[in-house]
């Protein structure tokens, strides 16, 4: 519609202009309001007159419409530009704010385990097999990552343990995972147990906490930390909560279901305790 009113809009308007013209001419040949011929023939021109008018404004407006559709179509572009820029700008603040988060966080850490050394690595990959829960990050030993390394949260909550090591790259056991087997104690009553990985309870993104004391009182929310038994991991890291208290098949024994609180699906960046005191 915008090319054709472009190419034939002036002879629209000539032919418009035209008929007008015939119009009149024909109005005046024909005489005075009072000639019966004269108020036959107005009255059958006049829809004709009304309707050219109609045309005419018509013409108009759209010519009016494609003078400006350049003009609105290049506002548009800037308006969706600048959209685009806020839209923009407010993801980095959303992204900035999460580090700066994380750096309060790590730094908090850092001022109550003054004896770790941390290395920073992003999360490169998740395991998605049934029978294993591995996390693959980014640094390896070129930057001093050992396997047996514990990787945690900016917040020390105990993600898993280093279990392979390349030049640039690691492979993390997340603390659900079946080769798992570290102290355990409770916060609040101080009862002490083994962590360890269970094949049905990974599925459910859990651990357990074995070997309980005869008579240790375990409820539901009890908190649990590293124990730091046998000096080999650190003691202290958060490892997550007590869901419920259960006994073995064999009924003589009990265990305790542990939901981690790293959310080990989610993680973006973790650190590696490369070197700690041991705290005897």
């Amino acid at each position: 519609m915008k090319d054709f009113l472009r190419q034939n809009g002036i002879l629209l308007l000539v032919a418009a202009l035209l008929l007008s013209i015939l119009i009149g001419v024909g109005a005046a040949f024909l005489g005075g309001g009072a000639d019966p011929l004269s108020d036959v023939f107005n009255t059958v021109t006049a829809p004709i007159r009304g309707g050219i008018a109609a045309g005419l404004n018509w013409v108009e407006g759209v010519y009016g419409y494609v003078a400006h559709y350049d003009e609105l179509h290049a506002e548009l572009d800037e308006l969706r530009s600048k959209v685009a820029d806020l839209e923009n700008q407010v993801r980095e603040g959303q992204e900035a704010s999460r580090e700066n988060a994380l750096l309060r966080d790590l730094l908090d850490l850092q001022a109550k385990r003054r004896d770790f050394t941390f290395e920073s690595a992003k999360v490169n990959a998740w395991s998605t097999s049934n029978w294993e829960s591995t996390l693959t990050i980014g640094k390896g030993s070129s930057s001093g990552v050992a396997k047996g390394n514990c990787v945690v949260t900016e917040g020390g909550v105990l993600v898993g343990v280093v279990s392979e090591v390349g030049l640039n790259w690691s492979t993390v056991s997340t603390i659900i995972n079946t080769d798992i087997d570290m102290g355990g104690i409770v916060t609040r009553t101080y009862a002490a147990g083994i962590l360890e990985g269970d094949l049905t309870l990974m599925k459910e993104g859990k651990l357990k906490m074995s070997y309980l004391p005869d008579g240790a009182q375990l409820v539901s929310g009890d908190e649990v930390l590293t124990s730091g038994r046998g000096d080999v991991y650190p003691s202290g890291l958060v490892v997550g909560q007590v869901e419920g208290v259960f006994h073995d098949p064999s009924g003589q024994s009990r265990y305790a279901v542990i939901v981690p609180k790293a959310p080990l699906g989610s993680l973006v960046e973790v650190f590696v305790i490369k070197d700690f005191d041991i705290v005897e």
